[in-house]
């Protein structure tokens, strides 16, 4: 699949492969300048990927933060933020969320045909809906995001996107973030859900670089012959 884009997962954690706490509360794994790292990542990205229950969950705007990056952007002919793409196979979205605030960039909403006239319905202007056949192929919305110009995707979650990307190997790089801390909650959600992923003892995945940052250290992993390339 050379035509789809290139694809990097970025997932906090906590020792424990947690990425929440289990509760309403939102569980804050990294740190200032973590996150300040993210957002340079985000700015050199064309779309960016979560989960329709990420958007539920947790509401990320998924917007450039930095006013210096938002203008480098701008500067290069591009939107100050890039693509915000979810995707569903329910449509349980709610129109309110930040997603789908009128900002500087488009949203994208990909699910199966069945809820499409109802989602196109709620959500009117506010996002373009894209309907994928009876079901939500992720290979299918790489395809349809690199035949839309996006060359560099960025995935943030939740458990069931990252693993789907990665049991389909359709990621070439995962920055996975480690916070020093347990969560320790079978209620709470982990990085990925089961599945037959393509890295495993006889096929280990290799670590590129490990970055401390802070009180959290970054490991970053080669997926895909295509690490690295811009």
């Amino acid at each position: 699949m050379a035509d789809r884009p290139y694809t990097l997962l970025s997932c906090s954690m906590s020792l424990d492969g947690y990425i929440g706490s289990g509760t309403p509360s939102r569980l804050l794994l990294s740190n200032d300048e973590d996150f300040d790292r993210v957002d340079a990542v985000r700015a050199g990205c064309d779309a960016i990927l979560v989960g329709a229950g990420t958007v539920r969950a947790d509401d990320p705007r998924l917007s450039v933060r930095s006013r210096a990056r938002r203008a480098e952007r701008t500067a290069r002919g591009q939107a100050p933020s890039p693509l915000k793409v979810t995707v569903t196979t329910t449509g349980r979205l709610d129109p309110g969320a930040q997603i789908f605030a009128p900002d500087d960039a488009d949203t994208l909403v990909y699910c199966p045909t069945p809820v499409a006239e109802d989602l196109r319905g709620r959500l009117g202007r506010r996002a373009e809906v894209v309907e994928l056949g009876p079901d939500v192929d992720l290979a299918e919305v790489s395809q349809d995001l690199g035949a839309r110009g996006v060359n560099r995707l960025m995935v943030e979650g939740g458990a069931a996107v990252a693993t789907q990307f990665l049991t389909g190997e359709l990621a070439d790089q995962l920055d996975l973030v480690i916070a020093p801390l347990f969560v320790g909650d079978p209620r709470a959600q982990r990085f990925v859900e089961n599945g037959r992923f393509p890295w495993s003892s006889q096929r280990r995945a290799t670590l590129a670089e490990v970055q401390r940052i802070g009180d959290v250290a970054l490991l970053q992993y080669a997926l895909s012959d295509r690490f690295g390339a811009s």
